[in-house]
């Protein structure tokens, strides 16, 4: 297991590049990004079986398919900061003829994305098909999938979630990241959900929740069990409780930074609570 500081070194890092991204294009979605990077981190750094270097087949180690692909920020300094791309490229996030696209695409032969996502509701379908996949190539790896959850409000995921547990596909793990929260409001009052986790039950799904979904090591434990729940004929589905500008006081509890850059001043304040751990880009 990795070493809890370095992982928490780690994560103030890539929030400090997540806010210098977003501040610096004046667009982007700082919000769920901050929200998901102890997930991201922990899920790269310690989780994932993974090769060094990247191959699109992903044969022989786990894949991971972000679905809620607005939260490029969070992916993209995860990804280069574990050795998929050059750290410094980080800054041409969202500019033009740049590979770190708003929203993460394949076009351009970015390493270690294996899907073009943002229009959101799909990428659980894609991951399920990855994992039918592996087991026909007899590959024992595992697939992970992010979804947020207001994305669970789009049809394609119950077509997908019946899918995957009447044809057994329990070589995947599917987080959802359950922050309550989407760009119009709380998940509540644009549709309301009802009880996800009874939902995924009633659709034969293994399901766990991390309620501290912004804690490396609770994140560390519900992973470990989760991938201790593969390989028994059903699904995985884990609820995330994370919060949404997580590390940042004056984007948490609230939705109004979904998908809105900070100022100058908002920017300072915030690197001033996360400090630099790795080296700025």
């Amino acid at each position: 297991m990795s070493d809890i500081k370095q992982l928490h070194d780690f994560t103030t890092q890539v929030r400090r590049d997540i806010l210098r991204m977003v501040h610096a294009v004046n667009s982007g979605h700082p919000g769920g990004s901050l929200g998901c990077a102890e997930f991201l981190v922990a899920l790269y750094q310690d989780i994932l079986n993974r090769k060094s270097g990247f191959n699109m087949n992903g044969n022989g180690e786990d894949l991971f398919f972000l679905s809620n692909g607005h939260i490029s920020p969070v992916f993209y300094s995860v990804l280069a900061r574990s050795g998929y791309f050059p750290v410094a490229e980080l800054a041409t996030f969202r500019k033009l003829n740049t590979r770190l696209q708003g929203h993460p695409t394949t076009h351009d032969n970015l390493p270690g994305v294996l899907m073009a996502s943002g229009s959101l509701g799909q990428g659980l379908s894609v991951a399920i098909g990855a994992a039918q996949a592996k087991k026909l190539n007899k590959d024992s790896n595992l697939v992970y999938i992010l979804t947020g959850d207001g994305e669970l409000q789009e049809g394609q995921n119950w077509e997908a979630i019946m899918y995957a547990s009447a044809k057994k596909v329990d070589n995947l793990i599917a987080t959802v990241d359950l922050n309550g929260k989407q760009i119009d409001g709380s998940t509540d009052e644009v549709l309301s959900m009802g009880n996800i986790k009874a939902k995924f039950e009633a659709f034969d799904w293994e399901v766990l929740e991390i309620v501290k979904g912004n804690d490396i090591e609770s994140i560390l434990s519900g992973m470990n069990e989760a991938k201790a729940k593969t390989g028994k004929g059903k699904p995985v589905c884990i609820l995330l409780h994370t919060e949404m500008g997580n590390g940042v006081d004056y984007m948490m509890h609230t939705h109004a930074w979904h998908g809105k850059a900070p100022n100058d001043e908002q920017l300072a304040k915030a690197l001033e609570q996360n400090p630099e751990t790795l080296g700025d880009y």
